[in-house]
């Protein structure tokens, strides 16, 4: 992956975790340039691909400050139901795994994560689809100490979630945000869409009983193609939501 598009990435889940809160100021092209070791025009680039997404906003002399806002509220769920309702997803669809390596955490990962930024975390990329037609583009981090059990090929035939169920980690809890925004160069490559194409972005962090966070998923989804459904009930009955994709 292009240096660029890490610290891009760095950068976007930063704002989007609300680590860089709305009106924040991001480093200038020098401060990026000296803390990543890059040179400025790729410092320039990161932050111009931030502004062009709509994260940021740049002016001569004020700097770039953070624009996105997210208004969102928590709403509780049931854990067992939204599990239930990924594996469904993932029996439905198919998967391509695009990449399984152990690498040292970006800040936002160790944060979310609660290690050390020399804790090794497992980085998994994978493609679902339905009808051979690429749905999602997913990013999941474990660190190393709960991803014994994962590798491609286990990760090519069962979710991320059940190989590490039953690896012995169980998800007890789990904080889910879901935003919109607009494919980058290497996530439109991988859905074979339109660069700045619409997406449904899912970040969630997974819980075992002891409240240890041991998995942290990027998931972006065609918005063409992707559903997310909340079944609302009467107080204290939970939500339960459904992914569904979109098959016309």
């Amino acid at each position: 992956m292009p240096i660029y598009h890490q610290i891009y990435l760095q950068l976007r889940d930063e704002i989007l975790s609300g680590e860089r809160p709305f009106g924040s100021s991001l480093p200038t092209e020098q401060e990026l340039s000296e803390k990543f070791e890059v040179s400025r025009i790729t410092a320039r680039r990161v932050l111009t691909e931030l502004s062009q997404q709509n994260f940021v906003e740049r002016k001569r002399r004020l700097g770039t400050r953070v624009i996105f806002e997210s208004p969102a509220k928590p709403i509780e769920a049931n854990i067992d139901q939204a599990v239930d309702s990924l594996l469904a997803f993932g029996r439905r669809t198919t998967v391509t795994v695009l990449e399984v390596a152990m690498e040292m955490p970006t800040a936002t990962v160790a944060s979310a994560l609660k290690i050390g930024p020399t804790d090794a975390v497992l980085r998994a990329v994978r493609v679902r689809s339905m009808d051979r037609v690429p749905l999602g583009y997913i990013v999941s981090y474990v660190p190393a100490a709960f991803a014994t059990a994962v590798s491609a090929a286990s990760l090519a035939n069962t979710p991320i979630l059940k190989v590490l169920e039953e690896g012995g980690h169980k998800a007890e809890q789990a904080e889910q945000t879901i935003s919109a925004m607009q494919a980058d160069p290497v996530i439109s490559q991988a859905l074979d869409i339109e660069s700045r194409s619409a997406l449904l972005r899912i970040s969630r962090t997974v819980y075992d009983a002891r409240h240890t966070p041991f998995l942290l998923t990027f998931a972006h989804y065609r918005a063409d193609k992707f559903t997310i459904r909340l079944d609302l009930q009467h107080p204290g009955a939970g939500v339960a939501p459904r992914m569904i994709p979109q098959t016309a």
